[in-house]
């Protein structure tokens, strides 16, 4: 539900809405699991598609593919449309595109080895400094040798490269040990065994298509199927890292428009940081706080705040948050975070109500005019025009009959590292075929030279011998022939 003031969120003291202009300011939607954190997300995207804003999200349970659906009859969520004044409210589906990293649930979706570089594939593969380090040579030495990493086997031949060669490419590029290599090759084995290596290959990711709209206007809402992927928790985060990387680096900037080009949520926002080096967060602080100028609106959707680094929860005006249990010191000291980050509302105390908050209830702060945050209201989120939960297996396969069909469905393989290095190689053990056969035919003339030479020597002797018999012979005779003479 949308209008002039922006996207209906729920009823509080007054009306919340969410104003479009201000939603690239990013956003939080927090509380604990079975709180409505689903809910909200798909109320959300409901708003975001009616104004024309692309969506993509995750759906870690398979709960949000029933957005593409209209909502089933009832009357739990008409009387809760009722109570907070929606006279216009109906059940309807919205655009929505599938994508699945393994092709099984949407459309493959994939990217180049060289488009994920050596900082977030070393992050995948939970690589230390020093195999980082390998990682960085082996892209330099592709770039310098012109060789395309594309898909998967272009990374792995290209370490294999790297580790056959390493002697050599010391003094270059730097030490290359046997044991990083090693290293490198078995991780890359453990994310193959994981189907990470579909992810990697072409034709890759055009952006563009993230950010369709149908024939009425309607934002398309790209849903990307994450319950198998979530078995892989780094290859799940880093994926949704380099997207937003991509599109960081590939928007123009458009300063402050009027409504976002496009909007990411990032759900298990925690799986982001866990256990992330320094340079990968300051990385992302860096991409949240920028990215908004070109025109993308990024919101975390986690079940603790305090798993958001406070430089990044700092960049984030628009906030959703569930109730949260206070079991803990840790569930206290989380519960009094939530409710500092809040522009307080004297009439209540908002760390007190964020413990007895129910289901499709939250606190509620957006930004209001010149970015300025609304005070904190208790608000009763809207019901869903869509369905909740998932979808049937023949429903989804009507909805992969879209805009994306047969575009990302066939992997293409054309010539890069892998095939090169392989064409190489061939080339190097036929050269060195031909030099061993060279050398062995070098040798044997050599042999043949030596006997033959032999031959002649043992013939020259027997003929000087003769030579000097006969010789011997012929001056005996004329010695005497002249002796002969004299002595008549």
């Amino acid at each position: 539900m949308t209008n002039e003031n922006g996207i209906y969120i729920g009823k509080g003291q007054t009306d919340i809405f969410l104003s479009p202009a201000l939603a690239n300011r990013h956003g939080l939607i927090a509380g604990a699991t079975g709180t409505g954190k689903t809910v909200t997300l798909q109320i959300l995207s409901e708003g975001f598609s009616d104004i024309g804003v692309p969506v993509f999200m995750a759906d870690v349970k398979g709960d949000l593919a029933g957005i593409s659906m209209p909502g089933n009859t009832h009357p739990k969520l008409e009387e809760r449309a009722r109570n907070i004044g929606m006279q216009d409210y109906s059940y309807r589906g919205f655009p929505v595109v599938f994508w699945d990293l393994f092709g099984e649930q949407g459309h493959p979706i994939r990217t180049t080895v060289s488009d994920m570089g050596p900082l977030l594939l070393s992050r995948l593969l939970d690589l230390n400094d020093t195999q980082e380090g390998v990682m960085n040579i082996a892209f330099k030495l592709a770039d310098d040798e012109g060789l395309l990493l594309l898909d998967f086997k272009d990374l792995r031949s290209m370490i294999n490269f790297v580790g056959q060669n390493a002697k050599e490419l010391t003094t270059k590029y730097g030490n290359v040990s046997p044991a990083s290599i090693g290293a490198i090759q078995r991780r890359l084995l453990v994310l193959e065994q994981q189907g990470g290596e579909n992810f990697f290959g072409e034709p890759a990711l055009d952006l563009n298509d993230l950010m369709r709209t149908d024939s009425s206007g309607r934002g398309y809402i790209n849903i990307l199927a994450a319950d198998q992927l979530m078995m892989n928790p780094k290859l799940y985060s880093t994926f949704l890292l380099w997207l937003l990387a991509e599109l960081f680096e590939q928007l123009p900037e458009v300063g402050d428009p009027e409504k976002p080009k496009l909007v990411f949520f990032f759900d298990e926002a925690h799986l982001l940081f866990d256990d992330a080096p320094k340079a990968l967060v300051d990385k992302v602080e860096q991409v949240v706080r920028l990215i908004r100028s070109k025109g993308v609106g990024v919101y975390f959707v986690t079940q603790n705040p305090m798993d958001v680094p406070n430089d990044v929860l700092g960049q984030l005006g628009n906030r959703v948050q569930h109730g949260l249990r206070a079991f803990t010191p840790r569930d206290k000291k989380a519960v009094k975070a939530a409710a500092d980050t809040f522009r307080a509302n004297p009439d209540f105390d908002a760390s007190d109500v964020i413990t007895r908050l129910g289901v499709g209830h939250a606190l509620v702060s957006t930004l209001e005019k010149k970015g300025v945050p609304g005070i904190v209201q208790e608000t009763t989120i809207r019901p869903p025009s869509s369905r909740m939960g998932p979808i049937t297996t023949a429903e989804r396969q009507t909805k992969l009959a879209g805009p994306m069909q047969g575009r990302y469905d066939k992997p293409v393989d054309r010539l890069s590292a892998h095939e090169l290095l392989l064409e190489r190689a061939k080339k190097k053990a036929l050269e060195t075929e031909r030099l061993e056969q060279q050398a062995e035919k070098d040798k044997l003339e050599k042999k043949s030279t030596a006997r033959k030479s032999n031959r002649q020597g043992v013939g020259e002797t027997m003929l000087k011998s003769l030579v000097r018999s006969i010789g011997s012979r012929l001056g005996t005779k004329i010695v005497r022939g002249l002796l002969g003479s004299l002595l008549k």
